[in-house]
């Protein structure tokens, strides 16, 4: 049986895309090469160590990347069921490659794990050919989906990185928390040149263009 563990980057960011990647493995003794890398939560790994084990991944193992732009977060109903269909997305995607069953570890980012998991079932293509497990801090408890972890946080920062260089702007880490990121949200909100960057459904936005509007309401009286 198949191994394919799931995890995610970039939900929380005011800027930039979320990303999803899913790594495959032929079978539950090749966690053991990924572990004796000192593989583990990608947040508790330095950027030069995520970097070097997320090249030893993708040139050993098949992978897969699912990017979530900031417009397709702001249009949708729901982030966890975003989510949900990403991660099937995945799923289906390596269900196609194989005739065997995988066994599936996901990092659920649901506190409903039981709920979440039956979403994620729902949107399966093939559910009989699928073992699937949601967990809290599966990246943590599985080298596979430290795996995927590494690969999620890498893809997110060239897609930051990338981001800087279009735009020739650092927005810093695109975190709410971040100061350099709260203060180009602060300016730069109602620029359109940022449009397609800024999750403009968080709450961090929504409070920005509240204020704006009362301020040009209070010049025009």
């Amino acid at each position: 049986m198949k191994l394919l563990g799931i995890d995610d980057a970039g939900r929380g960011p005011v800027i930039g895309p979320m990303i999803l990647a899913g790594v495959l493995l032929d079978n539950k003794k090749q966690e053991q090469t990924i572990k004796s890398w000192g593989a583990k939560d990608s947040k508790l790994l330095t950027p030069h160590k995520r970097h070097l084990l997320k090249n030893k991944i993708v040139s050993s193992y098949q992978y897969e990347i699912a990017t979530t732009s900031p417009r397709e977060i702001d249009n949708h109903k729901n982030l966890n069921t975003l989510e949900a269909e990403k991660t099937a997305s995945i799923i289906n995607h390596f269900a196609k490659t194989t005739d065997d069953k995988i066994q599936v570890i996901v990092d659920c980012p649901s506190t409903n794990i039981e709920a979440w998991t039956e979403t994620v079932r729902n949107l399966l293509d093939n559910p009989n050919h699928i073992l699937l497990s949601c967990e809290h801090k599966a990246d943590r408890d599985h080298p596979v989906v430290s795996a995927a972890s590494i690969l999620a946080k890498e893809s997110r920062e060239e897609e930051i990185k990338k981001l800087k260089q279009l735009l020739e702007i650092d927005f810093g880490s695109g975190y709410p928390a971040d100061p350099k990121t709260k203060n180009f949200v602060t300016t730069n909100h109602s620029n359109p040149t940022y449009a397609n960057i800024i999750r403009f459904s968080w709450a961090t936005i929504k409070k920005l263009q509240r204020t704006s509007s009362q301020r040009k309401l209070f010049k025009k009286i």
